[in-house]
């Protein structure tokens, strides 16, 4: 076995220029004699390279200069509760798109806060397809968004508008973001953990417009409040440093290899080798609906039964690991995220067809 190709949902495939990097990071960082881990987060090194890794979020992403760049702790999961804490009063209405695992466990800590309204759902259809139809509250405050599904493999491939003059998106991005460009302006807050498509766990992206705070009344806790978290520039507490440097090394690797928009180009071509050996072999098919199915997770399951542990035990010895699909879906996922290069999807591919003909 002379390669190894990660399919992980994540924590997901990293480049290796990244692994490398932060792996030296981790002994002597920058010949400064110490391990990143063991220095302060309020020195001069760490600090330039945060400030350094919002640069490049905002470079990547031209982020509009009345948008906050934050690097904060507890994962998506910890984002379900505070935007609703910080954006939800108690007597107002937010829409929630229900299409996915992650968009129902946001739904559920945001009626902890306020009144949802769930604008659509493809729960009876186990979220096979993306919804274009809403039924949206005049007076949402926001519509909530998973823009890509990563458990059913769907993707938001155009973003609805909140139908509320005053209203504006917010989106969980975790595991899309920086695959294709994206217009910012069109969001109130983004949010995505660091574990799909820019880093490793342990940091979370928060990407949130200054003027939509401040206007729910309730005490938040001083941890859990966004303006904390500005006003400190991330660095209210200690931050998670080496994860924050190895989303430093990613991004930059991303920005040398042309930025989102080659990206997108990348994924479009990998996506599409890959469905179209879906739809080509007869012993696979997809679950997903043609127009929805997502470029960075593609589930594939047996189109008339089969041995599924045979054919991940095949891949797994020819160095395709971590294939297996969610529970909830069956079959198998490849999740072929940024950091997958073209070689590991026709690598998996090959393995398909010479499955078929086995």
């Amino acid at each position: 076995m002379s390669k190894i190709y990660n399919f992980s949902a994540g924590p997901a495939v990293l480049d290796s220029t990244v692994l490398e990097a932060t792996s030296k990071a981790a002994i002597d960082y920058q010949g400064h004699g110490i391990s990143l881990m063991e220095m302060s987060h309020r020195s001069k090194p760490v600090m330039d390279m945060v400030a350094e890794t919002e640069n490049l979020v905002r470079v990547l992403l031209q982020v509009p200069d009345q948008y906050y760049v934050l690097f904060l702790q507890g994962g998506a999961s910890l984002q379900f509760a505070m935007i609703p804490m910080n954006l939800l009063g108690e007597n107002q209405t937010a829409d929630y798109t229900d299409t996915g695992a992650w968009s129902a466990k946001a739904i559920k800590e945001a009626q902890l806060y306020g009144n949802v309204n769930v604008a659509c759902s493809s729960k009876e259809s186990v979220h096979n397809h993306i919804p274009k139809e809403l039924n949206q509250s005049e007076a949402a405050v926001y519509l909530h968004v998973t823009s890509n599904n990563t458990i059913y493999g769907t993707q938001w491939y155009s973003y609805p508008k909140p139908i509320n003059a005053d209203g504006y998106l917010v989106a969980d991005m975790s595991s899309d973001i920086f695959s294709r460009p994206i217009d910012v302006s069109q969001f109130g807050l983004i949010y995505a953990g660091a574990q799909k498509n820019m880093g490793p766990a342990g940091v979370t992206l928060v990407i949130i417009r200054g003027d939509i705070l401040g206007k729910v009344d309730r005490t938040i806790p001083t941890m859990m409040n966004y303006q904390t978290q500005m006003d400190k520039s991330s660095m209210f507490n200690t931050p998670p440093v080496m994860s924050i440097y190895a989303v430093n090394r990613t991004l930059s690797w991303l920005k040398e290899n042309g930025g989102v928009e080659a990206m997108a180009e990348k994924n479009e071509r990998k996506a599409k080798k890959l469905y179209d050996e879906i739809e080509r072999n007869p012993l696979f098919i997809s679950p997903v609906a043609l127009e929805d199915r997502s470029l960075m997770n593609v589930p594939f399951v047996f189109a008339d039964g089969g041995d599924e542990a045979d054919f991940l035990s095949f891949c797994d010895h020819r160095g395709l690991k971590t294939l297996k699909g969610h529970r909830s879906v069956g079959g198998f996922r490849a999740s072929i995220y940024n950091a997958m290069p073209e070689a590991g999807v026709d690598a998996l591919i090959h393995a398909m067809q010479e499955y078929q003909t086995n």
